[in-house]
């Protein structure tokens, strides 16, 4: 049963690497790309959005009050992947939950979303942490199996760094926790480390929000519930045609790349980045790991001095080791999110898959069954956490 599904997540990555979109990007006209935007990259991607918005239902999509949708998702576990059942229910403008079901374990479901600024979990989250007791994470996802690969509690481990045995992090690796930016850290504290500590139900719930965030663009071309600023570019070229990029910022360091079909005006995927989710330093000759999680990455470091080494020696290759992982740490993963399979729905164009990939590997594939407009919705799917 291992090898069938080792065979089935093979398949799945090849296919992925296959239809991985290469986008070659030109910036904007007359504007650099670290520049501020100006009011005409402003004006246009305000253009732009309300065509996509057009393309999606123009006015049935204006006047869309509730909208659920089920089906199933199969999310990269190590060696296999998870079969996920799900009910995704929303009410404009800003009440969203999603419900999901693991068939293939004996767990209960669990749920992720808000009602405005309250916070929809089951099961709630930790309890905050004191300080320096270590942190309890809201996660990057329902609890339980996490949504998003890579968004996992984990600290520094203490000590200096050793090389690690083939598939296994060493000692003082920088543990998981790509998290989207302008999320909070695990027990509330900002990305870096830095700030004061947060309630971790206000930091689950920007969490939840800004994934929200992303999977709306792709439906609504829109975000309601988590307000963003957008603003025009460049010019992308990709297998499914021409695409234009708009810039997205929202609330502290949360941004994004939104990608539109230059012809059928649909949304073809949100891009980001996070840092990598764990760093492996591997000594010189030693074989890669047999298995890294999406978002990792791997690094081979300076060769392990002796048993025997003097101080200096072991003093320098500990200095050393943690300046590549500081290096690696620093440089930034791409994660996407990719909207394809639109069809026709109550006079709406809405997306029938969804597929999340870190780089080049996909870790998540998600395939709506049905979608329901302006649907009644109990109430108390959307009661908040107490």
């Amino acid at each position: 049963m291992a090898s069938v599904c080792r065979r089935a997540v093979a398949l799945m990555l090849a296919i992925a690497a296959g239809s991985a979109v290469g986008f070659s990007q030109q910036p904007a006209p007359g504007q650099s790309p670290a520049a501020a935007p100006s009011p005409e990259a402003i004006k246009k991607a305000e253009q732009i959005l309300a065509e996509a918005r057009k393309a999606l239902g123009g006015e049935k999509l204006a006047t869309l009050k509730t909208l659920s949708a089920s089906g199933r998702t199969r999310r990269v576990r190590g060696n296999n992947l998870v079969p996920i059942e799900f009910e995704i229910l929303v009410e404009q403008p800003d009440k969203y939950v999603r419900i999901d079901e693991f068939p293939a374990e004996d767990t209960d479901p669990t749920s992720a979303g808000f009602s405005g600024d309250a916070l929809i979990q089951i099961p709630p989250p930790s309890a905050m942490p004191m300080p320096g007791r270590g942190t309890a994470a809201p996660g990057g996802g329902p609890a339980g199996p996490p949504r998003d690969a890579g968004a996992a509690p984990g600290g520094r481990a203490a000590g200096p760094p050793a090389a690690a045995p083939p598939g296994a992090a060493p000692p003082g690796a920088v543990p998981p926790g790509g998290m989207p930016p302008g999320a909070m850290a695990p027990g509330g504290m900002p990305a870096g480390g830095r700030g004061p500590m947060m309630d971790p139900r206000r930091a689950r719930l920007m969490t939840v929000k800004q994934d929200y965030a992303r999977l709306a663009l792709g439906i609504f071309a829109a975000s309601p519930a988590y307000p963003l600023t957008f603003s025009y570019a460049a010019v992308a070229e990709a297998p499914q045609g021409r695409a234009d990029v708009l810039d997205a910022k929202g609330e502290g360091n949360f941004v994004l790349r939104y990608f539109i079909h230059a012809e059928t005006r649909l949304p073809i995927m949100v891009t980001w980045t996070t840092p990598p989710t764990n760093v492996i330093v591997t000594v010189p000759g030693q074989p890669p790991p047999a298995s890294v999680a999406p978002g990792a990455v791997v690094v081979t470091g300076p060769p392990a001095p002796a048993p025997n080494a003097p101080k200096e020696e072991t003093d320098k290759y500990t200095k050393d080791v943690l300046a590549l992982r500081a290096k690696a740490q620093a440089t930034p993963v791409e994660h996407r999110l990719y909207f394809a399979d639109y069809r026709d729905v109550d006079g709406l164009k809405l997306p029938f898959r969804f597929r999340r990939a870190i780089g080049t590997e996909t870790t998540e594939e998600t395939t709506f069954d049905r979608f329901r407009v302006n649907a009644k919705i109990d109430p108390r799917k959307f009661e908040p956490v107490k």
